[in-house]
């Protein structure tokens, strides 16, 4: 079974990111960083936050269920706000989102919010909402479960200094796998967490039996080219002791969003 995470970055990136998930189709994927906006066909918007403006793959959602036709797809939203075409604003939505091999059941799944709650009526004020989901599947052809589970971390306009915020998004989150997984489950956890990699975060995976691979495979980050800023690391994938590890990459190329993927085989 092969586990992709990343942070899609709203799909600045699009063509070059369709096309790698067309060529690894990887069994799962756990996007961050998605947008779904129903209420256009247009390719493109603009998100708008004072001085930040980025494009958006208006669609992202849909773009990456087309590119996995084989995957059922879950979207998980954590706000509704709006984005900008030229002077129309048009409501969309934000969030992350599962695709997962059909040939793979889900046989338990849950979704919840590891900072505040679902924002209706604007993506709010930063520190903004957080979403999360955590799916069980079996493998049939080794006969056995497997949970994965991801977030995106609350971005602190600070930065990713330990908070008591960060702490209890940790907390939720390994409750939200706990929640679902199972005695003796292989069990992932990964995310964007927007922390550095001496964030008491890890503390709290650690307690429920999970060891972090990207510094642990000794990985010097997990951006890519197109993030400017200093601190190379956001992006975490750790396992439990069930998990016999394959092979675990951070590819640098080709560069699909301003961080890299995690891809596990397993």
């Amino acid at each position: 079974m092969r586990i992709m995470c990343l942070n899609g970055w709203g799909g600045k990136l699009d063509s070059h990111l369709q096309n790698y998930l067309r060529e690894t189709s990887p069994d799962v994927l756990c996007l961050q960083e998605v947008v779904h906006t129903p209420a256009t066909q247009k390719d493109w918007l603009t998100y708008r936050d004072g001085d930040h403006v980025l494009p958006q793959r208006a669609n992202f959602f849909r773009d990456v269920r087309e590119a996995l036709p084989g995957h059922t797809a879950t979207f998980c939203p954590a706000a509704q706000g709006v984005l900008w075409d030229d002077d129309k604003s048009i409501p969309s939505q934000w969030g992350l989102a599962t695709f997962v091999r059909a040939d793979f059941p889900v046989i338990a799944q849950i979704q919840g919010f590891v900072h505040k709650s679902f924002s209706a009526y604007g993506y709010g004020e930063h520190p903004r909402s957080r979403s999360a989901h955590a799916v069980r599947l079996y493998d049939y052809e080794r006969g056995w479960p497997v949970t994965i589970a991801h977030m995106h971390g609350l971005r602190d306009l600070r930065g990713k200094m330990d908070t008591p915020e960060r702490m209890e998004q940790a907390q939720r989150l390994a409750g939200l796998a706990t929640c679902v997984s199972e005695p003796g489950d292989r069990l992932i956890i990964c995310g964007d967490f927007n922390v550095e990699p001496d964030s008491q975060t890890f503390e709290v995976f650690n307690e429920i039996g999970m060891d972090e691979l990207v510094t642990g495979c000794g990985f010097s980050g997990t951006r890519s080219s197109h993030y400017k800023k200093p601190g190379r690391f956001a992006d975490y994938m750790l396992v439990n002791g069930a998990v016999e590890v394959v092979s675990f990459e951070v590819p640098e190329q080709p560069e699909v969003s301003d961080h890299l993927p995690l891809l596990l085989e397993i």
